[in-house]
């Protein structure tokens, strides 16, 4: 699965707040389709649905235990929603230092002063 797809559809499943719900239930514990079913006022079918969404998505996944089919999250994809998150971030960032570095410039008849070279703890312009 490319590595855009993949965002593509963990964020779709966590547009869900029920998704979101069993993402931080199964995020203190595994748990089985019905212990995950118990506080919602739906069918044990829509919550596998709902599941099959996140497994899906590579959120969930289950293994067989006896006669349980406990439900695991896959924490490592929050991982690859970090990355996409922080990347944006540090350029929305960097845009606003820019922003302020301008708007301190600027006079209050809206011209700009040149910027000055940065200079380093010698006072030596870099």
């Amino acid at each position: 699965m490319a590595v855009e797809d993949q965002l593509s559809r963990v964020f779709a499943a966590l547009a869900d707040p029920t998704r979101r719900d069993m993402v931080a239930r199964l995020a203190t514990q595994d748990r089985t389709v019905g212990e995950l079913a118990e506080p919602y006022d739906v069918s044990v079918q829509a919550v596998s649905k709902h599941l099959k969404v996140l497994e899906g998505a590579g959120l969930v996944s289950r293994s067989k235990d006896a006669q349980r089919r406990p439900c695991h999250l896959e924490a490592e994809v929050f991982d690859l929603m970090t990355k996409w998150i922080d990347r944006y971030q540090k350029e929305a960032e960097e845009r606003f230092t820019r922003l302020d570095d301008l708007l301190e410039r600027m006079d209050d008849d809206g011209s700009v002063r040149p910027a000055t070279p940065a200079t380093d703890e010698r006072g030596a312009a870099s």
